[in-house]
């Protein structure tokens, strides 16, 4: 079965970076676009970024576009969230999607990212 896992958040200062990571497993990675996807307290799940399968192509939210770099690694069925120049309204729970956003509603348990001085 499908199982996806991130990994990586934490709490950071404004300014600060994170990498996020999603290990995918159960399915063949390496033909599907891969999403990340977050939900701040008490808001519903906002799009942030999407991957076509062989990582060629790259789409970004407006609210993150410059600051944060989605990647992936066929090989390893890892999918990356490297995320700079963080802001407080970036905290959110973040969380990685089989395919573009809404195409399968396969998600991981997510990780928390904490921005806050």
């Amino acid at each position: 079965q499908v199982q996806l896992v991130e990994s990586g958040g934490g709490l950071v200062q404004p300014g600060g970076s994170l990498r996020l990571s999603c290990a995918a497993s159960g399915f063949a990675f390496s033909l599907y676009a891969m999403t990340w996807v977050r939900q701040a307290p008490g808001k519903g799940l906002e799009w942030v970024s999407t991957i076509s399968n062989g990582g060629s192509s790259t789409f970004y939210a407006d609210s993150v576009k410059g600051r944060f770099t989605i990647a992936r690694d066929n090989a390893e069925n890892t999918l990356y969230l490297q995320m700079n120049s963080l802001k407080p309204e970036d905290t959110a729970v973040y969380y990685c999607e089989k395919g573009p956003w809404g195409s399968t509603g396969q998600r991981g348990q997510g990780t928390q990212v904490t921005v806050s001085s």
